[in-house]
């Protein structure tokens, strides 16, 4: 008989990676049609679902911790500084390439931060080169070169915006993944989460005040819209997959999140009616291989534990 609690994990991440891939087309759709800008989404998403996050640990977990991060003035510090050149930096930059770009290229790019944290550990040597890194540095130079080109070298089939945008997002992610494990050792999650989003909306919001937006302008389709980026593509989506651990390994966990920019490229190409060439589906290809390599790198090697913490944690930043 099929275990009901493994069952109820792959449901969750299932669902919370394609949350996700849908969650950056509708914020496409809102940046193209809506004239929606950037700032004012970032800022919104973040202080909702920060806030959220938070009602919910209050509420179904450890409420302690809600309030006792801050007691101590070095996490504190750490906190704010994650806050601000962590969350709030991915989150603007990965939104930054969808409204330059689209929500596929984006998605794609952002995942290249794994192959950026191998390179970073072994220029600290804090881990050596084997076979499985190079395959994986040569699928995402080879995915990002078909994905951006689309065969065609002298002309890109992406805006210079959209790419920068998206490979200083997979920085931000990189670095983002790296600085929040110690907190997330100290802390659960839905904490050190919750209180990010809300310290990253905060910082924004003192440079773009989200009153600015003229609500009144938009239609109800585009309230719709907002609700489905908040409560299923951020809030969700993150609680979903945070409970599938409790259910399933974090290697089928990090596995199955690879739909998440799968769900991203259907919904562009197929909703939105974005064009995407043969070569691109090529890209696609080898960069979903390579975070398929990645998430099943073997566990019993200390450097394999530091790579797949990065597929892990890269949930905390959508």
């Amino acid at each position: 008989m099929k275990n009901p609690t493994k069952s109820r994990g792959l449901f969750l991440v299932i669902t919370g990676a394609i949350f996700w891939g849908i969650g950056g087309t509708v914020a496409q759709k809102l940046f193209h049609e809506y004239r929606i800008h950037v700032q004012w989404l970032v800022t919104i998403r973040l202080l909702i679902a920060g806030i959220l996050l938070l009602t919910i640990q209050f509420s179904a977990k450890d409420r302690s911790q809600v309030f006792g991060v801050w007691k101590n003035k070095r996490t504190a510090v750490h906190l704010i500084i994650f806050g601000i050149l962590g969350m709030l930096a991915v989150q603007y930059t990965y939104m930054a390439s969808i409204k330059h770009g689209n929500a596929a290229v984006a998605t794609l790019l952002q995942y290249l931060s794994p192959v950026m944290i191998i390179i970073y550990l072994l220029l600290r040597k804090q881990s050596i080169l084997t076979i499985q890194d190079l395959l994986s540095v040569t699928l995402a130079l080879a995915g990002c070169f078909f994905l951006l080109t689309n065969g065609s070298i002298s002309q890109l089939s992406v805006t210079t915006p959209a790419i920068v945008w998206g490979v200083l997002s997979g920085v931000a992610l990189a670095f983002y993944t790296l600085y929040a494990v110690p907190l997330l050792k100290q802390y659960d999650s839905l904490v050190v989460v919750g209180w990010a989003m809300i310290i990253g909306g905060s910082a924004l919001s003192v440079i773009y005040p989200p009153w600015k937006m003229d609500l009144a302008a938009l239609t109800l389709e585009a309230y719709l819209y907002l609700i489905f980026i908040i409560l299923f593509g951020t809030m969700l989506a993150f609680w979903f997959y945070i409970e599938s651990l409790q259910s399933i390994s974090p290697k089928e966990t990090s596995l199955l999140a690879s739909l998440e920019p799968l769900a991203a490229v259907i919904t562009t190409v197929f909703w939105l009616k974005e064009p995407f060439g043969l070569f691109q589906w090529a890209g696609t290809f080898c960069i979903i291989s390579m975070i398929l390599l990645l998430a099943f790198n073997k566990e019993s090697s200390s450097d394999n534990r530091k790579v797949r913490k990065i597929r892990i944690q890269h949930t905390d930043s959508k």
